[in-house]
């Protein structure tokens, strides 16, 4: 089970650029006017073997100092509610601020690992700054600066020294884990009721790999798996906290530590950001898809039309991955939730899926030799043979091929097309690779 590190501090010192420099990518919006952050970002980071997830916080309004404070202790405190490894940025120019005291007098009483990181230290000049810092009472300061990347591989030995163990799993037998995930009030709670609301003698609940991850083992119909219930499980006291951030970051536990999700969707509400959000997250950790669209009972407009166009803006907005099922369902009125049973079980036996190496050449080997991947600097490509890799969550496979540099991404895609329409993978993620023959 990988662990979840929050990176936490006042507006303006640098989160969404650490984030982006940590996972090497682009995905928060970086830009000199504090409270830029409106979504939550969320990445996986590499280091040294060791996998963890990073969350950035972000998402403070801009009202007053007043509503600055209150913003930040709640961050702050589901951050300690949630993440294994907190990170604290503070910024070396500016020096410790009332706001840098408070979120430090909070994580001292925390019990959580804290490490604190004193950003846009370019030079040794502001290294030497940054022995102020240790009046937060924090431990050691590890300066960096995350618009050049300086000292962050320090900064990430770090992370991996204070890090918990991670946790293997102790669920007794290999059965589908189904995760049931969604913004709030999407009816994930309904659903679960739903499903184990009458004959509860069947049903068990085992001890999962985290404080909040509960494995309920379901056995009716004939159907046998564990349900990772996350909804409810701990009380916060006294937390008013933000319930986007807290219903990502517990949906980034349940999907890791799961096989196939249930989005689930409000049909009153249509897609929002949120359930890209969250299918975003889904997509990252390669995990099985359902989409669920709840409240279907209370939608007027039920006609086939209906139905297909809210199916096709649901594809559209979660594009490119569209081979996915669709139901719609009413958890209150227990509305088809059987089918969403009967095709979590499928999308589960399609990540599981083996095509015989024989059958795949002899499907795919023509379509290909009819649409050859286009040359590239004169260079002609040719795919020889193909065969599915074995074991692994995702059905992954490998073309093996003259000049596998040369395969571009949007030929791939063809590939992973052509195996989708020969074969059913619907619901599940497939790799494709191209090694040299």
């Amino acid at each position: 089970m990988k662990n979840v590190v929050a990176i936490v501090g006042r507006p303006n010192v640098g989160k969404s650029t650490l984030f982006n420099r940590l996972t090497q990518s682009r995905q928060a919006i970086v830009n000199e006017e504090a409270g830029t952050t409106r979504d939550r970002q969320y990445g996986k980071v590499e280091w040294t073997g060791q996998e963890f997830s990073l969350i950035d916080t972000g998402g403070w309004v801009v009202n007053s100092e007043d509503v600055f404070e209150s913003e930040i202790n709640k961050q702050v405190q589901v951050a300690i509610e949630e993440a294994d490894v907190i990170l604290f940025v503070v910024d070396v120019l500016t020096g410790i601020t009332d706001l840098d005291d408070e979120v430090a007098r909070i994580l001292r009483r925390s019990h959580k690992p804290v490490v604190l990181v004193v950003n846009k230290a370019d030079n040794y000049n502001l290294h030497a700054m940054s022995a102020d810092f240790y009046r937060l009472g924090l431990g050691d300061p590890y300066c960096v600066s995350a618009i050049n990347g300086s000292y962050t591989g320090d900064l990430l030995d770090r992370i991996t020294q204070v890090s918990p163990a991670e946790k293997n799993d102790e669920t007794e037998e290999e059965l589908p884990r189904i995760a049931i995930v969604g913004r709030p009030n999407a009816g994930k709670s309904s659903l679960l009721n739903a499903f184990i609301g009458e004959e509860r003698h069947i049903v068990t609940d085992v001890a999962g790999t985290t404080r909040d991850s509960i494995y309920t083992k379901y056995n009716k119909f004939g159907l046998n798996f564990y349900l990772v219930d996350t909804a409810g499980i701990r009380k916060r006291n006294k937390v008013n906290e933000d319930l986007e951030y807290y219903s990502v970051i517990r949906s980034i536990r349940a999907i890791e530590n799961s096989d196939v999700c249930v989005l689930m969707m409000d049909a009153t509400r249509g897609v929002e950001g949120q359930d890209l959000n969250i299918f975003s997250i889904i997509q990252k950790n390669k995990k099985g898809l359902l989409v669920c669209v709840n409240k279907w009972d209370l939608v007027e407009d039920k006609s086939t039309e209906a139905i297909k166009t809210y199916i096709h803006a649901i594809r559209e907005r979660f594009a490119p991955f569209t081979d996915f099922p669709v139901l719609f369902i009413s958890a209150t009125t227990k509305q088809r939730i059987f089918k969403v049973l009967e095709k979590t079980k499928e999308v589960y036996d399609n990540r599981h899926k083996r095509i015989p190496t024989a059958r795949l050449n002899e499907t795919l080997l023509p379509i290909i030799a009819n649409t050859p991947p286009p040359a590239t600097k004169g260079k002609y490509i040719k795919i020889k043979y193909i065969t599915q890799l074995p074991g692994g969550n995702v059905p992954s496979f490998v073309f093996f091929c003259n000049l596998p540099q040369w395969v571009k991404e949007p030929y791939k895609r063809f590939l992973e097309n052509k195996i989708r329409e020969n074969w059913d993978f619907s619901g599940t993620p497939i790799q494709v690779f191209m090694r040299e023959k």
